[in-house]
């Protein structure tokens, strides 16, 4: 966590409300039952997400600075603490999924008794949120509540994804994105290479926002030029290879890849159904269930094997980390008019047919891209004492990471300098594809 300016609400417990009410309503369309399921050990029960979540603000703002505050219940920390050791012990995490108590009814009751008192402890400072002490920790467990409602998006979707009966998440009304015709081919276009800097950096003339300690130091970086497609690989793109028989050569796999292909018996991306018939369409489970293959959306819910994999058929390769930030900072990438959670499509949507192609889109939203980099600290790294110190420090060791957000990101939390990191096997994330060379 870096030092901090809260963003301008109206006030500072409208952004508070704003951001909690947020996840109570990606959680309104399931049903109790859906908010306990964990099928595996990566995705949490919406359920566990919510008391998460509402367990951090008690644990690191109401307890330390709310004078007289009392516990909502005194085992909640050991069933809602997710890995902080220093906290103490918890539920194991492959064992989310057993706590049919407290129930759902619970959990909310929670939720309303930590944000009453979150406004005592917020209203004082209503005017003037920079003054507060709390203001970083304040900040820091706003933008890990956004966190987990992209967690929400994406566990939702694989939990409902298990059920044979195929639930869609939205309503049965609500209409479903036509599929669309493919793209044409990407274009390549030119990044030139020198030093840069690679790590957060507020805008010319603004103050200090918030960052995440493992977007620091800012530090110079030399990249050889390059090239980058304009937009993500399409699921047109990807099937080529999928049809062509990439999952069953191992030349386009690195080792650790080729083999988790032939023993999970990967065919295709995660949530694709291939045709029933010789010669049928592909399908691909969405949060509006089963769905035709849009060919012209980004592919996405491969892992970085796969990206891999297909980068190397494609006669091309992944950018690494600081090719990407510097790309993005060379095109002028923003969070506007991205594709991100507040679009509502919970889903990677085509590139408009009339885009510039001299121009490189889909840089932020849409999907995180795989970089080839490991995900490790930057030069002069350091993390924060104590518990808060277990948020990102701890987890630098065989991870790659990925660049740009997604569908299911928040806008207002994502940063050039954000850097997501998964193991390179996982893809319940909204996970894509950008070819560099």
């Amino acid at each position: 966590m870096s030092s901090s300016t809260l963003t301008a609400a109206p006030t500072l417990t409208a952004r508070y409300r704003a951001v909690r009410a947020h996840s109570e309503a990606l959680c309104r369309p399931l049903l109790p039952e859906d908010t306990v399921v964990q099928p595996v050990i990566d995705v949490s029960p919406p359920k566990w997400h919510l008391a998460h979540t509402t367990w951090f603000f008690e644990t690191f703002l109401l307890k330390e600075h709310l004078p007289g505050y009392r516990l909502f219940h005194p085992q909640y920390a050991f069933l809602f603490n997710s890995y902080y050791n220093s906290l103490g012990s918890r539920v194991n995490r492959a064992d989310r999924g057993t706590l049919s108590r407290p129930p759902l009814a619970d959990v909310y009751r929670y939720r309303a008794y930590v944000d009453e008192h979150m406004q005592q402890l917020l209203a004082p400072y209503a005017d003037e949120p920079a003054a507060a002490p709390f203001a970083e920790v304040l900040e820091l467990g706003l933008q890990h509540e956004q966190q987990h409602q992209e967690l929400l998006v994406t566990d939702i979707k694989y939990i409902l994804s298990t059920n044979p009966l195929a639930p869609a998440y939205f309503p049965a009304d609500a209409p479903a994105p036509a599929p669309q015709p493919a793209l044409p081919p990407a274009r390549w276009l030119p990044v030139p290479g020198g030093l840069g800097q690679l790590g957060y950096q507020p805008a010319a003339g603004d103050a200090p926002g918030f960052s995440f300690d493992n977007e620091l130091p800012v530090h110079t970086v030399y990249v050889a030029p390059f090239e980058l497609q304009n937009r993500l690989v399409t699921n047109a793109e990807y099937l080529e290879f999928v049809e062509a028989g990439g999952y069953e050569d191992f030349r386009y796999w690195l080792g650790e890849g080729w083999e988790l292909v032939q023993t999970a018996g990967w065919q295709a991306p995660l949530y694709w159904v291939r045709p029933e018939q010789p010669g049928g369409a592909w399908q691909r489970f969405t949060h509006h269930g089963l769905q035709p293959l849009d060919l012209a959306a980004p592919v996405t819910h491969v892992s970085f094997y796969e990206a891999d994999a297909y980068a190397h058929w494609a006669g091309a390769r992944l950018p690494t980390e600081p090719e990407w930030e510097l790309a993005a900072r060379h095109f002028g990438a923003e969070p506007a008019g991205g594709n991100f959670v507040e679009s509502g499509l919970y889903d990677p949507a085509p590139l408009a047919p009339d885009a510039d192609p001299a121009q490189c889109h889909q840089l932020l939203g849409d999907c995180w891209e795989w970089t080839y980099s490991a995900y490790h600290p930057y030069p002069g790294y350091s993390k924060a004492e104590g518990a808060l110190g277990e948020y990102n420090g701890k987890f630098m060791v065989n991870q790659l990471v990925l660049r740009g957000g997604s569908c299911a990101t928040p806008a207002s939390h994502i940063r050039l300098s954000y850097r997501n990191f998964f193991h390179a096997d996982k893809r319940w994330q909204f996970t894509g594809i950008r070819l560099a060379r």
